[in-house]
């Protein structure tokens, strides 16, 4: 097992886990509103229409990023929070919050995705397997490997069971195009 394989299993736990802090982690490069606690992101059934509106709005949202410093702070700037709204309905989406939805959606997806392979692996397998991993790891001081134990086991405790298995089928159609606009 390498440390690479090790933070992006715990890159899909922390996007599966935003899911229910309310944390603002997206797929995005843009500034991210800051979203109440309450105002969870939720699972969404993916369609074509919402993922290619996620891909002509990364331009938009880059644009929007660069000129306003992509900061973000403990409360949105109405004027930046004004301009993702309008982005999002430019691209197709009601609100922001159902971009960001979307855009949640397709990182729990593109997360859960072997680089190589293209193979999806269920981020609670993939965080169960790395426990066995990092358990078995010898070269792991005791210190880091109890660190990274305690992580992975908050992150199993809290990551969704992805609700939506056809997101993966559709998400993988239009990876090329998703991670060329994240680039």
């Amino acid at each position: 097992m390498t440390r690479v394989v090790l933070r992006r299993t715990i890159l899909v736990a922390a996007l599966a886990l935003s899911a229910f802090t309310g944390a603002a982690v997206a797929l995005v490069s843009a500034p991210v509103a800051v979203r109440a606690a309450e105002d969870q992101f939720k699972q969404v059934q993916l369609d074509e229409k919402m993922i290619q509106g996620f891909i002509s709005a990364q331009k938009d949202m880059a644009d929007l990023a660069q000129k306003s410093g992509a900061q973000q702070a403990e409360k949105p700037d109405p004027k930046v929070q004004a301009d993702l709204e309008a982005i999002a309905k430019k691209h197709g989406f009601q609100s922001f919050v159902d971009f960001d939805d979307v855009a949640f959606n397709i990182s729990m997806v593109m997360g859960g995705l072997d680089p190589q392979s293209g193979q999806f692996t269920d981020p609670i397998t993939a965080i169960k397997k790395e426990i066995d991993d990092v358990t078995a790891d010898a070269t792991i001081p005791e210190k880091d490997k109890k660190q990274m134990l305690e992580e992975l086991a908050e992150a199993l405790k809290n990551t969704p069971p992805l609700k939506f298995p056809a997101n993966v089928d559709l998400v993988k159609k239009f990876r090329a195009d998703i991670e060329k606009v994240l680039q």
